[in-house]
Order: structure tokens, then sequence, then C-alpha cells
């Protein structure tokens, strides 16, 4: 461009390719690359400029010069800093990451950064001629005029030292790191006088072998992404080179030395001579390429083929370490032109997804064409108007020359060595010219000049786009233009189907099928091949096949009924949803072929069963195309279609049956109109059922209850709970409809409204379901009631009752409820049960109460003669148990617990009342050891040493719970210093006899003169002061008692007795002290007569003596049937007695009435005091 006074010595683009700085001279040029004018000289050395650079960002650039100075300017070409070495400097390079800047010197070299103040300079002992950057900027590779590469790191340390094997005759001349960030390793070009051209790894080590250049190279540059070299040097021009250092061709020439400046952003290169001249060159690399069918060649890094198949994706590489001319692909034939000869490779089987070629024939001769074809035997060469046919070993067979250039040349098959070419020339012909035939065959002629040609699958019809861009499509054998769209760069038919091409252009793919309007949509790129649904289609160096669905050309078939031309373009590949449109299309359409196959694809089978029906029936003779027709509208949801051609074709059930089925019962009823009532009613009750299934229960009740099916309207709302519904129904029912009722009172029952299920049954008099329901419910009151009213229900109320309070715990009512319905045995169970817990969980009291009230019960059953005598022997059992028991628990209070609530006489006389008792088998939950333990106690305490020492041996002999071991042992050797006799004072007296008893007696609790029974005080256990007596033979107890009220007058007595009758207790009470009674008394007269027996023989009273008795000093068990009444005669009228009502046990007056006051009821039964006597 320009040429200057001094000689440049380098170059260096901004890296935005906007300026471009010079060193000319001691000046810097600056320039503007758009149109070569310089915008400024940078004045700043005193010398000649030797090297300038670039930092990666832009924003600083450096220059060194002769004069041993660094200047680092602004991007604003103002310098901001200058630093020395001692030499003059011959390179400058940034550092790409951290900008720091090495500048070299012929002796030494320096490490210049923003953040230092200071140059860190590194001696040499060799002129520095040339430096490049890692692409990380850790390393920094120095290289030398001795022919030594020295890799530093960033501190400036030598890691690595590489030595030429030319050494100081190869001086290094210039270095530069692969800037590709795609290579594993960093790897080092180097260029040396010895004219080689070398590359190395960082470690050192050498990658290949030496590649001769035959010049000597000034400057080495990668170009773009480190893909390619370019070297300028002493042969006046600048070359081409593979990354591997294979060279493809000369780029730029000058007319002396040349050196090199790049710009990779814009693919720019400036090669400056010695000269002074400055050319620009922007390299474009054109795309070298051949395509059949699904296989695509093309050229990658200039010196390989990459062969791609478009449906698999599957790609293959082929080295041929020269460069790629021209490349030409035909089924299994792959041709590659090289500088120098022609090769042909062939794939290694037949199989259509086979990648593996091999070379087949070399033609070894230097060739000049435009276009290159390959076929199965032959290759074709095009040269301008000229077409050579030249078999794989070179020779010349054919040769055809044309009218005009060609265009467009394209091989469309046929036999081996005799396929056809189609041929498009400048001049507007088109050819079709045959391998073994020396006459090429005009097949048209037309104005303009053709770009792009292809024939249709059948070789009717020819597309052609030409340079107007317009695509007219002809037919080969009328010549007649058949139509002509605008905008079309490129044309391809469709290889599966005649009547479709596509076309691109103008950013848009054009779908054409038939003579139907495009379709169009985006599409980047040229149309090189349409096979199925399938475009191939090139934009910039790729190639990609894309998936077209060829749903528009269908449905533009479909509109015009075409159905079988619909299908063929559905088989090249449409969406799911086409296939089912076109299937439903060719249905209603009546083709039945076409609509089959169509529902086969999409696997449908209720219309494949609809299909084969019809056709079976038309078989049969069927031919009403109205009816078939309606049962195509009805699978297809069209009803009313259907509906009106079924009245047409005379089937007017077939549609109400289709209504009904489908549950469109108003149209059904509108179809009907005003017909049979019988009909409108079955109607309904399908309507009911039909809503019922699909899960509409509201309207379906309504419905039932309209068509007068009441139990299924019931059924309904009794599952979804709807009271309300239920009680309409209900109350609107006649009491005769007995079932529906019956399931109203069924589903209020189990939807908790017992008072509407129970409103149900009184209406249709069901009482006792009624009292079911009062029973399942626990309504026990109302359940009660009922039984008054009907006493035949009482077991089914009082059992389940028992029950229910038995499960809640409440067993002493439930027992009550079992003895109520009459269910005796069950009460006996309820009660043993109670008991026997009672025992185990030491509740002796409660044990004692539930004794009593079993022994009642038995007494109760006893009334039944078959059961009297074994039942009467239970009640004096249990009777016996519960008098132990209610002993036992003060014992057992006073053992367990650390304090006693009894008197110690009231102790001392339990336990010998339970020792006299247990002569036999000792009753569960009762300790002997307890009872020992507590008598040793209390008679050591009240001074009964001879018993106590008499217990204290028991015990030796009993196991002994830890807790008693000291204490028993203790009081063991304690009652040894006592006397060996009782206190008198404690000695029992027996009333009748007036004999002092042992305390501890053989007989039990019997005197052991008279054999009269004692009658012990139920809460002291002190021996009371009555004799029972028995009436004589033929006198009844009501006479006995009258005679007993008529209380003859007696000396001294009268009015000093005062009785207290309550409901609770008989009391016999002395106002005042008087004398003891004289021998004048019956009573006492039979005592003293019948003294000193061996054999007990009872008081038996005549009716003198009864008459003679006080009513108030006799007390009566009145015991129920069949147990006799007891009579008891009290012999110190003074100390008051009170015997309970209820279970007849005998207290001191005083103790009675302090433990009622306690307890508010009998200490015994447990009866309350404001409960009357039984």
């Amino acid at each position: 461009h320009e040429a200057f006074s001094h000689p440049f010595s380098r170059s260096e683009h901004c890296p935005d390719g906007t300026q471009l700085i010079l060193a000319a001279g001691n000046r810097l040029l600056v320039y503007d690359t758009s149109d070569g004018t310089l915008l400024q000289p940078l004045k700043g050395h005193k010398d000649t400029v030797y090297c300038v650079a670039y930092a990666k960002d832009g924003k600083r650039f450096a220059s060194g010069s002769a004069d041993k100075s660094v200047i680092i300017w602004t991007s604003k070409l103002e310098g901001i800093l200058k630093y020395t070495h001692n030499d003059s400097i011959q390179c400058v390079s940034y550092n790409p990451v951290t900008h720091q800047l090495a500048s070299c010197s012929s002796s030494d070299f320096g490490l210049w950064s923003p953040e230092q103040k200071s140059v860190s300079k590194h001696k040499s002992n060799s002129k520095i001629t040339c430096c490049s950057w890692t692409n990380d900027g850790q390393y920094l590779a120095l290289g030398m005029f001795n022919g030594i590469i020295s890799i530093r790191n960033k501190n400036g340390e030598e890691k690595v030292k590489i030595e030429r094997p030319g050494g100081s005759l190869s001086p290094i001349w210039s270095i530069c790191w692969n800037p590709s960030r795609e290579e594993h390793n960093d790897i080092l070009a180097v260029a040396d006088w010895g004219q080689k051209l070398s590359f190395y790894q960082l470690s050192g080590k050498q990658i290949g072998k030496d590649r001769s250049l035959n010049f000597d190279p000034c400057c080495l540059s990668y170009f773009t992404k480190g893909e390619y070299i370019l070297l300028g040097g002493s042969d006046k021009q600048v070359s081409l080179f593979t990354k591997d250092g294979v060279r493809l061709g000369t780029v730029g020439e000058g007319s002396s030395f040349c050196w090199l400046g790049i710009n990779n952003s814009l693919s720019l290169q400036v090669v400056g001579c010695q000269d002074g001249t400055i050319s620009f060159y922007q390299l474009i690399f054109s795309t070298v390429h051949g395509l059949y069918k699904d296989r695509y060649a093309y050229r990658d890094s200039m010196t390989d083929v990459i062969v791609q198949h478009l449906i698999t994706e599957q790609k293959v590489r082929i080295k041929c370490k020269e460069l790629v001319k021209k490349i030409a692909i035909y089924k299994n034939r792959l041709a590659i032109q090289l500088p120098e000869k022609i090769l042909i490779y062939e794939l290694y089987s037949d199989d259509s997804s086979d990648m593996h070629y091999r070379v087949k024939e070399k033609i070894v001769k230097k060739f000049e064409c435009n276009l290159l074809v390959v076929c199965a035997d032959h290759i074709i060469l095009c040269q301008e108007k000229r077409l050579q046919c030249l078999s794989f070993s070179g020779v010349k067979e054919r040769e055809w020359q044309m009218e005009s250039l060609i265009r467009y040349i394209k091989v469309i098959g046929g036999p081996p060595g005799r396929e056809g070419l189609l041929v498009g020339l400048k001049n507007g012909q088109i050819l079709k010219i045959f391998v073994d035939n020396l006459f090429a065959i005009v097949l048209l002629k037309q104005a303009t000049a053709v770009r792009c040609l292809d024939m249709s699958a059948s070789r009717n019809k020819l597309a052609v786009v030409d340079e107007n861009d317009t695509c007219l499509v002809y037919d080969i054998h009328t010549k007649e233009l058949l139509f002509q769209e605008p905008n079309a760069n490129s044309v391809a038919w469709n290889t599966q189907c005649e009547d479709m091409l596509c076309f691109s252009g103008g950013g848009y793919l054009n779908i054409k099928a038939s003579t139907f309007p495009v379709h169009q949509q985006k599409l980047q790129g040229f149309v090189v091949g349409y096979n199925g649904s399938k475009i191939f289609c090139l934009h910039v160096f790729s190639m990609s096949a894309v998936e077209v669905p060829q749903s528009a050309p269908m449905y533009q078939y479909l509109d015009r009924k075409m159905f079988k031309e619909a299908y063929q373009i559905a088989c090249l590949g449409v969406t799911d949803t086409d296939w089912r449109e076109l299937a439903m299309e060719a249905l209603e359409g009546l083709e039945f072929e076409t609509a089959k196959k169509a529902f086969t694809r999409v696997q449908d089978l209720r219309y494949l069963e609809l299909i084969n029906s019809i056709e079976e029936r038309k078989k049969r003779g069927e031919t009403n195309n109205d009816l078939f027709l309606a049962d195509v509208f009805s699978y297809q949801g069209k009803f009313h279609e259907a509906a009106k051609l079924y009245k047409r074709s005379g089937h007017e059930n077939l549609a109400l049956d289709m209504y009904t089925d489908l549950r469109m019962f108003e149209y059904a009823k509108d179809f009907l109109g005003s017909g049979d009532p019988k009909e409108t009613k079955m109607l309904i009750t399908k309507q009911a059922d039909w809503a019922r299934n699909i899960n509409e229960p509201k309207a379906a009740v309504e419905m039932y209850i309209s068509a007068g099916e009441h139990v299924k309207a019931i059924e309904i709302s009794g599952d979804h709970g709807w009271v309300d519904t239920l009680i309409d129904i209900a109350r609107k029912l006649d009491k005769a409809e007995r079932e529906p009722l019956l399931m109203c009172a069924y589903y209020f029952k189990k939807l908790d409204n017992p008072g509407y299920a129970a409103e149900t049954y009184l209406k249709i008099g069901d009482l006792k379901s009624l009292v079911q329901l009062h029973v399942e419910t626990q309504r026990w009151d109302e359940a009660f009631a009922l039984g008054e009213k009907h006493p035949e229900f009482k077991d089914d109320i009082y059992v389940p009752y028992a029950q229910w309070l038995a499960e809640n715990d409440r067993f002493e009512e439930a027992q009550k409820a079992f003895h109520k319905a009459g269910r005796q045995q069950e009460a006996v169970r309820v009660l043993e049960q109670l008991t026997h817990n009672a025992v185990v969980e030491s509740r002796f009291n409660d044990a004692a109460y539930y004794y009593w009230m079993l022994s009642m019960q038995c007494l109760d059953i006893a009334q039944d003669p078959a059961q009297k005598d074994a039942m009467l022997d239970k009640f004096r059992h249990f009777q016996h148990l519960a008098e132990l028991y209610h002993g036992y628990h003060a014992i057992q209070r006073y053992t367990e617990e650390p304090f006693s609530f009894h008197l110690p006489e009231t102790l001392f006389n339990i336990s010998r009342f339970l020792l006299h008792s247990l002569t036999k088998d000792t009753p569960l939950g009762i300790s002997k050891v307890n009872t020992l333990f507590t008598l040793a106690k209390q008679s050591k305490a009240l001074g009964a040493y001879k018993l106590a020492r008499h217990a204290y041996d028991k015990l030796q002999g009993l196991q002994i719970p830890a807790r008693f071991q000291k204490s028993i042992e203790l009081g063991s050797l304690t009652i040894r210093s006592k006397p060996f006799h009782d206190s008198e004072e404690l000695v029992p007296l027996c009333y009748r006899c007036s004999t002092n008893n042992p305390l501890l007696n053989n007989l039990g609790n019997v005197c052991i003169n008279c054999r009269q029974p004692f009658v012990f005080s139920a809460s002291s256990y002190e021996v009371l002061h009555l004799v029972e007596f028995y009436l004589e033979e033929g006198i009844t107890d009501e006479e006995a008692i009258s005679l007993i009220d008529l209380e003859a007058p007696r000396h001294k007595r009268e009015n000093k007795w005062q009785e207290i009758t309550s409901n609770n207790s008989q009391t016999l009470r002395l106002d005042e002290t008087v004398d003891s009674m004289g021998d004048d008394d019956p009573f006492t007269a039979k005592l003293s007569f019948e003294q000193g027996s061996s054999e007990f023989v009872p008081v038996v009273v005549s009716r003198s003596v009864l008459r003679s008795m006080s009513r108030r000093d006799v007390l009566i068990k009145r015991w129920p049937p069949p147990l006799q009444w007891q009579y008891f005669r009290s012999l110190l009228p003074d100390a008051s007695i009170t015997m309970c009502p209820s279970c007849f046990q005998m207290f001191h007056s005083e103790d009675y009435e302090l433990l009622v006051l306690q307890h508010t009821c009998c200490p015994y039964c447990r009866r309350r005091i404001e409960e009357p006597s039984p």
C-alpha cells in the first residue's frame, strides 16, 4: 500500500483490529486499518525501533529500540513510562493474563509489571532474538542467537533449556506458543535460520521431526485459533502451514524479506517487506465438499477429509497430510484431489451404515479442474466448458465439449460404468450425459443461467434454480414449465415421493407438494437433499439433517379428498395427530383401506374393529352407506348427525339405543317426542342408573323417586349420608311399605340418627327393633320405659344393659341388672369374678362385701326347690367367707400399713376369731402368719403372755416373710421374760353357762362347756351377751312374734326400758339402773336347766316363755325362705345391741352409730342408711 524511506522492522495490530502500529526507523507509525491512512507518528526513541507489542486488553503497547530503552504507550498514543537496558532491545512481549511485560536485549531480559516500581532483570549468555508467553501466562520462552531456547517462569527462573542440533549455526529467529485452548499441552513452534520449523512441548520434548523450509524465516505466527501457521522470510513470500507444519501454499508475496502482523478476530494479516511496502490480506477459506444422498464429505484443517453419515451422525476422518483441493462422493466411492494426485477410496463393505474407507486407486497426476465428480468406475473432471472422463488408472476415455461454461454437474445414478450425469450450463442449457456415451442429450433450454439442478425420483420432472433466484419445474417429456417459485438458492426433490420438492432461499425453507401452495418455515442455509421427512441443509461449514413433519402437504391432499396421496405423504413422516386426522378423514370419506392403514399406525383398535365390522357387513350384502356413516359419526362423537342418518335409513331404535348408552337422556326424550309413557319411565330408570354410575348421586336419587324406585333412592341417600333426603322419603312412604321403611331405619341407625330410626320403627310398629335400637345406642332410660310397658322385652333390655355395665367396669350395677333380668347364673358369675379380683388385689373388705352379696344371691336361688340344698350350702359357705374376710381386713391393714386404725383389744379378738375359724382350709389371700403375728403382738401388749408365747411358737413352724423375721425373733426372746399365764380380764365368758373359756379354744368359736356358739360383734369381735333360742314344735314365727309382743306385766320393770326402732336398726336402751333379774325369768330357768351337757343342746322355748319375754330383749334375724328365722335373747339388757336389718350382723350400738357416721352405710353389707330394709 505505501512505501517508506526506512525499511520497517516490526508491526503490531491493536487487539480490536482498528489500528496498526509500525516500527520504522526511530519512529512508531500508527495507521487506520480500514483505509490505510496514517493517524500519527510517535517520537520517543533516539535510534531504530526494533520491536513493538500490544497488551491483550488493548490498553497499552510497548516499543523497544536500539537506544536501549523501552517505552510504554497508552492506546491513546501517549507515552507513560520509559526504562532502559544495557544493550539494544531485541523483542518485547506482554503476558496475556497478568499484562507483565517481558523486554529482551542482547545481554539480558527484564520483567516489568504495573504494580512494580522497579524492573527485575536477568542476565543472558547470548543475544535474545525472540520471546513468547504461554496462554496461561505462567512461562516465557526465549529464543537465542546461539540456537538455545530457554523457558522461564514468571519470576525469570529457567525451568527448561532446549538446545537445537545446529547450535550457533542455526540461530532461533522466531518462536510462538500455540494459542489453541483445545490442545492438552502447550506447544511451542520454533523457526530458526538453519531453515527448520520445529515443535516442542513445555517439558522440552520435541513433537515430530524438524520440517525443512528452504528459506530463512523472519517471522512466525499462529493464525486464527491455532489451526494454521503463517511464516514470512527470505523467500519473499508469506506461506500458510498447518499447525503440524505441513505447507499449504502461498498467501502473500513481496519484493524482499517479509514480516507479518496478524489480527485473528478479523482473519487479517499484514505483510511488511524490507523495501518498506505494507500489504493487507484477508484470508477466506472456501468450502470443499461433496454430497451423495445421506453421505457428506468435507475438508477439515485443509489437509483432512471428514465423511459424515447424515442419518446416523457417524463421522470418520481421513488424514491426507497434504492440501485437499477437491472432494467427490458417490455411493461407495470417495475421490480426493491433492496438489499432485487424486486418491480414490471405497467402503470396506456394502453395509449402508459402514464408515470404513480404504484406498482403491491412486492417480498420480496433477490436474487443474473446476469440479470433480466420481462414479463407480470413472472420475469426471470439469474444466470450464469441457468435461473429461477418466478411468481409475488415469486414462482419459471420453471428452465432451459444451457450448457454454458448466455451472452445475450431478450424478443421477445408473448401472456401474454407465451412470447418467445432469449438467447445467451458463447459457441455460440442461443436458443429460451418460458416462459410456459420447453424445450429450439436451433435456431443455431456458433463457437464464443455471445455478442448481435436480431430477425427480421417477425421472419425469426437472427442478432448476436460475441466476435470478427462481425455482422452475419442468416436465421432462413435454418440456412444459409446470410452475415456478421465487426466492430460491437451491432445490431438491424428495427421493421417496415423486410429487414433493423443497427449495431454500431468503432464510426460509419451502416445501411444495404437487401444484398446491408452498408451505414455508424458517431455515438458514442451502437445501442439498430431501429424503423422506429429512431435509439435508448446508449452513456455512456444517451439514445437518433437519426433521420436517410433512403435515402441511398432507392436509393439502386431504382438503381435496385425495386420501391415497395423503397417505403416501404421511408415510414420509407426520405426527400422531396428523395420522389420526388422516384416518378420520378417510373413514368419513368411506375410504376404508386408507383409514385401516392409518388407524393401524396409531394403534386405535376401537376404530379398526368398526372398520372390520363394516367390511363384514358389506360382504354380507349391506349397501346402505348412510348406515355405515352413521356408525362412523357415533364413534366420532357426532351423535346428532348420526341420529339423523339412523332416522333417514329407518333405524330409529339404533338412535335411541345410542342416546341411552351414552346417557344423553334429554336428547333421547326429544328424539322420542310424546311417545309411549312406559318407554319414558324406562328411560328415567336408565338415566338414574347412569347418574349413579357416574357419581351424580343427587340427580340419581331424584330420578329414582320420580320413577318410584324407592329402595334404590334410599340406598344411595344412605350411602352418602343424606339424612334429610331419607327423612323426606320415610315420611312420604306408606306404613305398609315395610322393606323401604326398614332400610330407612337401618340407615338412620348407621348415620347416628336414632331418633329418626325410632320414629320409623314406631311407624311400622316394629317394637322389637325399637328395643334393639335403644340397646345398641345405649339409651337405657327409653329402653327401660319400653320394658315397663312391654315386659316381654325385659330380657332383651336388662341382659345387654348388664353386659354394658360389666364392660364399663361397673360390676356391682351389672350384677344387680343381671339379677333384675332374672339371670341368676350371670349375676353369680359376675360376683364371683369381682370377689376373686378383690382378694387378689388385697381389698378384703370388698371381698367380704361381695361374698355377702353372693351368699344372698344363693339364698335367692335356693327358693327354687331343685337347687335348694346346693344353694343353701353355698349360702352358708359364702356367709362364713364374708365374716372371715371382713375380720381379716383389719389384720391385713395392721401388718401392711404403718399406723393401726383399730384398738389392740379389737385386733386381739379378730386374730383369735380367725384362728378359731381357720381350723380346716385357709381361704385365698388370708395369711396365717399375719394373723399369728398380730395375735402375738397384741397378746403381749394386753398381758396374755401365755397366748403370746403359744403364738410365737406356732410362728416358728411357718415360713415367715423377711420383713417380720427380726420382729418375731425379738418377740420370741422377750416373751420368755414374761410370766407364763394370761390376764384374767381377757378371758371370754359364755353368757349361757357362765363358763370362762380359754383364749385359744380347740373347739372353735363355741363354749367348751355348753357348746353354745358365740355371737360376735361385727366391729370389735367381742362376744355379745346374746343366746340363741329355738321355738317349740308347732309355733310359727308370726305366732312367736305376737306372743313376744304381748309382753305380760312384770315386777320392777315398768317404764325402765326404752325401745328405739327405726328403718336401720332395733335398739334396746336402759334408762335407769335396775337390779339383776330375779329367778322368776322362765328363760333363765331354761338356761340353767340345760347347763353342763357334753353335747350342744339348743335352748327351746314354749309359748309361755315367749309370752314372758320382752320385745326389747329379743333380736330376730328374719331370713327369707327357705331359711328359718333366728331368735336371740339379750342377757344384759343394760348394754344396747344393734342389728343391721339387711345383713343381720350384730354390733354394740355405740360402735354401730360411729361406723354409720363414718361410712354413711352399714360397715358390713354397705346398705345406705336412707335405703329401706329388704
